[in-house]
């Protein structure tokens, strides 16, 4: 069994200094070593909660939520993360704020940044709009603490935007490390990252492109499978390639998913839009076309619905390594006669791993927690071994 002085020692060998006082908008923006220490100072945290010993890090302080999507998981793990650290949350809804009277982004991002020490955003529906505004809103309240409005500037955490679902693939990461039981046996696992069939329209990409750019920097065989014309974007799909080749692995793609879940160590299947349609979308809303984007809606079902065979069945999970590959999903998943007619995956399949993807799901707000807390102090080891010697005399007891 590990102690605290366990993650305590290995954040001490880490060089994550560049994290202090920085966002968190894309994994394949951070180091090695601030990949490391996110998952550390995560496991440590789940640790402390677990040893009864206190993780609140902040006497006073807000953390600012906008979700421009709907969201369960992500939502509440970014309200626990918040609270577990001993921040309090407000969620900016933007139907009962002035944003519908014409308030700019640059006033939004300064008015409700006030005390705040991170700000937690979800803006994924739209190619190209996502990131751009998360970086719109960060240069504001950048601007804001130069002017002397905020007294100091709070840090951004993506909770998903058009590009990547950093919070969610590293929580699969650390999902992952711990059931392979370490980074250093992941070397030469292969990952499916598959499409596969759901009845509703658009779902966003940013979680197969989160997962082929992080899983790629662990020496993993990386498989991207789709039908044709359910492409990622191209220039992630580049990040994706670099990864495998510094890091020993591998990155390809296929367009049959039997072959991805051939001999899979690990398999995730899940429903994404095309980036071409995306795009299109996001086009058309721009120019205000509702009949263009209902028509787009109505060929894009009918599309999916060519492809009800790309499903994670009983069958397909028999043909991955010895028919026991861990199986991931974001959640919530499209069950086969249980949530919709045909859908991403067999009941069956889902029921026999749903305690793994609830476990899989539970490392979120420890993944969102060790952001802040990286972005929020310089040394955080030295936090933790503060808590640690406080909580002593309580845990003799």
């Amino acid at each position: 069994m590990k102690t605290l002085q366990d993650y305590i020692d290995k954040l001490n060998n880490l060089n994550f200094k560049e994290m202090y006082n920085n966002d968190f908008f894309w994994t394949w923006d951070k180091t090695d070593d601030e990949l490391e220490a996110v998952f550390t100072v995560a496991d440590a945290l789940r640790f402390m909660r677990e040893n009864n010993i206190s993780t609140k890090v902040f006497e006073s302080g807000l953390g600012i939520s906008i979700f421009r999507d709907n969201s369960t998981r992500t939502r509440f793990s970014f309200a626990s993360a918040c609270n577990l650290l001993g921040l309090e949350v407000q969620d900016l809804d933007e139907k009962k704020s002035q944003i519908a009277h014409g308030e700019t982004v640059r006033e939004t991002a300064n008015m409700v940044s006030f005390m705040a020490d991170v700000i937690g955003i979800r803006d994924d529906m739209y190619i190209g709009k996502g990131h751009a505004y998360q970086k719109e809103f960060m240069e504001a309240v950048t601007e804001g603490n130069k002017d002397g409005i905020l007294e100091q500037r709070p840090t951004l955490v993506n909770l998903q935007c058009d590009v990547d679902h950093p919070t969610q693939c590293m929580a699969d990461m650390l999902h992952i490390i711990h059931e392979f039981g370490g980074v250093e046996n992941l070397k030469g696992k292969k990952i499916a990252m598959t499409w596969a069939y759901s009845p509703s329209y658009g779902k966003p990409l940013s979680v197969p492109q989160g997962v082929i750019g992080l899983m790629t920097r662990f020496g993993m065989d990386v498989v991207l499978a789709h039908p044709e014309g359910y492409d990622v974007m191209p220039e992630v799909e580049e990040i994706a390639k670099k990864n495998a080749e510094a890091n020993g692995g591998s990155f390809t793609k296929t367009n049959d998913m039997a072959e991805a879940f051939k001999d899979a160590d690990i398999v995730y299947p899940k429903s994404w839009a095309p980036f071409a349609a995306m795009e299109k979308r996001t086009n058309l809303y721009a120019e205000g076309d509702f009949d263009g984007i209902d028509k787009l809606e109505k060929e894009l079902l009918a599309q999916n619905a060519q492809h009800k065979d790309w499903a994670c069945t009983e069958e397909l999970m028999k043909t991955t390594k010895d028919g026991k590959a861990l199986y991931l999903h974001c959640l919530p998943a499209d069950i086969t006669g249980v949530s919709c007619e045909t859908g991403e995956v067999d009941a069956s399949v889902f029921d026999r791993y749903r305690i793994p993807l609830y476990k899989e799901a539970s490392f979120k707000p420890y993944i969102i927690a060790a952001m802040i807390m990286l972005s929020k102090f310089e040394k955080p080891q030295d936090i933790l071994k503060k808590l640690e010697v406080k909580a002593a005399p309580r845990i003799m007891k």
